[in-house]
Order: C-alpha cells, then structure tokens, then sequence
C-alpha cells in the first residue's frame, strides 16, 4: 500500500459515505473566496467546512471526516459557510 492510498483508507467516514452514494466536494468557492469541503448524501448537506489559514488539504479531509462522523453520530451538522443572520433588534421597552 502507498502512502497516498493509506492517507485515503484512513478517512473511513468519507469512503463509507461515496460508497452508499453519498458524495464529497472539494474546491475553491468564489463567494467564500477561499477552498471548501463539503459532504452530503442522498438525503442532506452533512457538512460544510471552509479551510482555514495554515491548514493543509489533509488536514481539511480529516475534518470532514471527524464533522461526518459527528453528523450521522450526534446530528450535528457544520456549516462554515453561511454565515448565520442577526436577527433583527428588538425594540427596547421603556422602563415606567
């Protein structure tokens, strides 16, 4: 085994998932302006991670191995990229 296929073996969360027909996307998003990762499966979005400064592509593939597992496992699922949206200020009651 080479050192290429032991990096994908070990990524055990995403090889299960292309392997039920789920997919993983990997690529610079324009919005984003930077590289993301995405995992979904027939049903919904899993996780969406955006890489961060520093980190390497293998390092950006172990998250989202870790984040796929913490989907299916504790239905917990990333999104890095929407960001969420403030709601909007509630007026201030006056005090009597």
């Amino acid at each position: 085994m080479t050192a290429h296929n032991s990096v994908i073996s070990d990524l055990k969360n995403i090889v299960e998932l292309i392997e039920c027909d789920g997919q993983i996307t990997l690529g610079h998003v324009a919005p984003v302006r930077n590289c993301v990762a995405t995992a979904t499966d027939e049903a919904q979005c899993l996780a969406m991670l955006v890489r961060r400064d520093g980190e390497t592509l293998d390092d950006l593939l172990q998250r989202l191995d870790a984040a796929i597992a913490d989907a299916y496992e504790n239905d917990r699922f990333v999104d890095e990229i929407n960001r969420p949206q403030p709601s909007p200020a509630q007026p201030r009651k006056r005090r009597r």
